[in-house]
């Protein structure tokens, strides 16, 4: 159940992250691929700063900058999104 959830939340936090970058309209499957690398790359980050989520509105905080960060790094170096 728990996978199940942080899909949802991946697919909300990447598509909340595709809003505030101006990216195409993407699907479903690509806001969710990008929400979840997100909240890892969030949360790594995160982590490094000394920074943490102690709970589910944090963590979508989190994975919504770290997707915000992942499309930029991917517009950067791959020149897509």
């Amino acid at each position: 159940m728990r996978f199940i959830i942080s899909l949802l939340l991946g697919g909300v936090a990447g598509y909340v992250a595709g809003i505030l970058m101006g990216t195409k309209k993407n699907g479903a499957l690509v806001n969710i691929i990008i929400g979840f690398v997100g909240g890892i790359l969030g949360s790594l980050v995160a982590g490094l700063i000394g920074l943490g989520a102690n709970n589910m509105i944090g963590g979508f905080i989190i994975s919504v900058l770290g997707a915000c960060l992942l499309i930029w790094l991917l517009r950067k170096v791959l020149k897509v999104l």
